[in-house]
């Protein structure tokens, strides 16, 4: 069964329905698995490595607000000071690679210009089975570079070649998609938090 699966009366019973759906998605993420991802990029920003992100559509708009929850967002109050790049936001490199070479190595490409043994990409995509993402994923786990995979529906082949897979068990493209934003901000909350004194907590907004 997918949702939705039937029509409703109107957009109040489709909007609990939908949040019934986003909870019970969200609970599916492994928290053992997010403490993994928390850490993994706690030791790239620490030995300032950098940290890639890329996806496609609504995965993209996530990679692209990653940088800057990252970059300015865990850096405020800390003394961390995250590198941290969206292969999604060169529109001009895409368009290029994606003419003078093909669309599945709009990421890979770049990746292979600009990453280094230690760094670390994460990859958003609903179905983990975007070409361009799995190719980034492969060439990402060849040349020393840590990975961690945000999926949905099955989880696709993504899924399986991450170091670190954040799932959200979910078939309904909105819902996945606002788990990522959701983890997203999560992780760069949390590591803001976990590097700030104690007593500006409660004075700061997040």
């Amino acid at each position: 069964m997918t949702f939705p699966d039937q029509t409703y009366p109107n957009i109040g019973a489709f909007a609990d329905a939908y949040g019934e759906q986003l909870a019970r998605a969200w609970a599916s993420v492994d928290r053992a698995t997010l403490a993994a991802a928390t850490e993994m990029l706690a030791q790239a920003y620490g030995r300032r490595a950098t940290v890639f992100s890329c996806g496609n559509g609504g995965s993209a708009a996530i990679s692209n607000h990653l940088v800057c929850d990252h970059l300015k967002g865990v850096r405020t109050d800390t003394v961390v000071r995250p590198r941290v790049v969206s292969l999604s936001a060169n529109i001009e490199t895409i368009t290029a690679v994606a003419n003078d070479i093909s669309y599945d190595d709009v990421f890979s490409y770049q990746l292979s210009g600009l990453a280094e043994a230690g760094d670390v990409l994460i990859t958003i995509s609903s179905s983990g089975d975007s070409e361009n993402v799995v190719r980034a994923l492969e060439w990402a786990g060849a040349n020393g570079v840590g990975t961690i995979a945000m999926t949905g529906f099955e989880g696709g082949r993504s899924a399986a070649m991450a170091d670190v897979n954040l799932h959200a068990d979910g078939d309904n493209y909105g819902v996945v998609e606002d788990v990522h934003q959701g983890l997203m901000h999560v992780l760069a909350q949390y590591l803001r938090l976990d590097h700030m004194a104690a007593g500006l907590v409660p004075e700061r907004k997040f």
